[in-house]
């Protein structure tokens, strides 16, 4: 009988990554999108995410909520050497065929005016405009080879 239980085990485990399981498999497509801040507009740029945009994203459906729970926002620690603060969203993996354009989500979630003074006030924290990158998850992570 243990012999079974062996030869059960070995073939359950490792299971293959699924969508629910990882949210880093080999081949994910990444999006790191990088924001540069005003040093006098942090605290607007914030309230912006924090208050404004991520509650907001219940509105959406299903598909678009999963897509914000695959989202990762990093914070500056230190400003730049040109006084901006660096912050980092990470969509990780990135959900094919979904919506992640900060002026449609807000389309989405409110109605058109107030979308567009939301997406205004976002666009006035900005000191320039910000860089995008698009990669895929190596075989490496988390200290091991996947």
């Amino acid at each position: 009988m243990p012999h079974c239980w062996l030869r059960l085990f070995i073939f359950q485990w490792p299971r293959p990554p699924t969508a629910d399981r990882c949210k880093r498999c080999r081949g994910d497509t990444v999006w790191v999108v990088i924001n540069h801040v005003k040093p006098d507009k942090r605290e607007q740029f914030e309230r912006f995410v924090y208050e404004i945009f991520w509650p907001a994203s219940s509105k959406l459906d299903e598909k678009a909520q999963r897509a914000f729970k695959h989202t990762r926002v990093l914070n500056p620690v230190a400003p730049e050497e040109d006084g901006t603060y660096t912050y980092v969203f990470l969509m990780d993996p990135l959900i094919s065929g979904e919506e992640y354009w900060i002026d449609g989500l807000l389309k989405k979630m409110y109605p058109t005016k107030q979308a567009e003074e939301y997406y205004k006030l976002f666009l006035d924290a900005l000191a320039r405009e910000g860089e995008t990158y698009r990669t895929l998850q190596s075989k490496y992570w988390g200290g091991a080879y996947r």
